[in-house]
């Protein structure tokens, strides 16, 4: 009889540990298919800016033909974007690419035909609403990433993810625009 009870303790011990395991293990692979998805997102906005930038060039370069070494350097930097790695270097070649395109905005200045015309306005308007749509992907990115290596650092979920080798992951993080900035005022 003793036996059995022993049995029987062990054998609950061993559900018990199996389905706490089972339950972080899976909540554990939910976050992590979140920031999977999340950063999908993002790679979609930025795939969708990339596919805009060549238009934009070519709508400039019909106004600015003498715009050559800008030219060369967005191009260079929308190709450094589009290879990126990770989160990190990502954010490195974004920011790049957003001061190139500033530049390509600042030069189109100087041309009031290119300023009045309708495809440039709308791929301008395209672009606009695309770095809208990559700063929220971009939120709910960082905010899956958060989540996540918060639960692969707490005990005990730090147990089964060091057993299922899950990473903490690089926020995705970009220079906000400069004008957001409190101007400075002197007298």
């Amino acid at each position: 009889m003793d036996t059995n009870v022993i049995l029987i303790v062990l054998l609950v011990i061993v559900v018990a540990v199996t389905l706490w395991f089972v339950m972080i293990y899976n909540a554990l692979v939910k976050l992590k298919v979140r920031t999977n998805e999340a950063w999908s997102d993002i790679d979609v906005q930025l795939k969708r800016r990339y596919d805009l930038i060549p238009n934009l060039i070519n709508t400039v370069k019909g106004y600015a033909t003498h715009e050559k070494e800008l030219f060369e350097k967005v191009t260079q930097a929308r190709a450094n974007a589009m290879n990126a790695q990770n989160p990190e270097e990502q954010a490195g070649a974004e920011n790049m690419l957003t001061g190139a395109l500033k530049s390509l905005f600042a030069v189109s200045e100087a041309y009031p035909d290119l300023k009045a015309n309708t495809n440039f306005l709308e791929l301008q308007r395209e672009l606009s609403d695309t770095e809208n749509k990559i700063q929220a992907s971009r939120r709910f990115y960082n905010g899956n990433v958060r989540d996540l290596n918060t639960k692969i650092q707490i005990f005990p979920d730090s147990i089964v993810a060091g057993i299922l080798n899950i990473k903490k992951r690089e926020f995705f993080e970009i220079d906000e625009p400069k004008e957001k900035e409190t101007p400075k005022v002197e007298f």
